[in-house]
């Protein structure tokens, strides 16, 4: 949704159902973005509101079905959406092993690769691998518009 083509028109949903509770909202998206599903979601009584992802609308009747039904009072959410909103209840670092946590502390508290290999007198290449097998566990795959090392960082500080 323009202007910037990011999350405006879910924020403007968000806002919209918080101003009016009981006004029907379907959001259709490109991607799931798991906060303000859950605010959508949890804004007003729940009712009159759906989040699905524009790739799963691939029939006219599937995506009349589901606008009819947030019209009538319906709740639909995609089922992606639903995997993704009970997955963060999870915590995100389970999957780390202890000496992977130990690196990701480090890195929270700023250090780099080479001053982690020295505290833990592994080799950088060594936290190099720890640090792959972090993101990796944390889902945060490459993109031009993030950087991973920080979203691991918040994942910790989260945790």
């Amino acid at each position: 949704m323009p202007p910037g083509f990011q999350d405006e028109g879910l924020r403007a949903a968000v806002a919209l159902r918080a101003e009016r509770p009981r006004l029907p909202v379907l959001v259709l998206s490109q991607y799931v973005q798991r906060t303000y599903a859950a605010d959508l979601l949890d804004a007003g009584d729940g009712t009159g509101v759906g989040y699905l992802l524009k790739d799963r609308v691939g029939q006219v009747e599937e995506f009349l079905d589901a606008l009819t039904r947030v019209a009538d009072g319906g709740t639909v959410v995609d089922p992606e959406v639903v995997r993704r909103l009970l997955r963060r209840h999870r915590d995100p670092l389970a999957a780390l092993t202890p000496r992977e946590r130990e690196v990701l502390a480090l890195v929270a508290e700023g250090h780099s690769n080479g001053e982690i290999a020295r505290r833990l007198v592994v080799t950088e290449a060594a936290v190099g691998k720890h640090i792959g097998n972090i993101l990796g566990k944390l889902n945060l795959p490459p993109a031009e518009d993030t950087h991973r090392r920080v979203l691991a960082v918040l994942a910790y500080l989260r945790a």
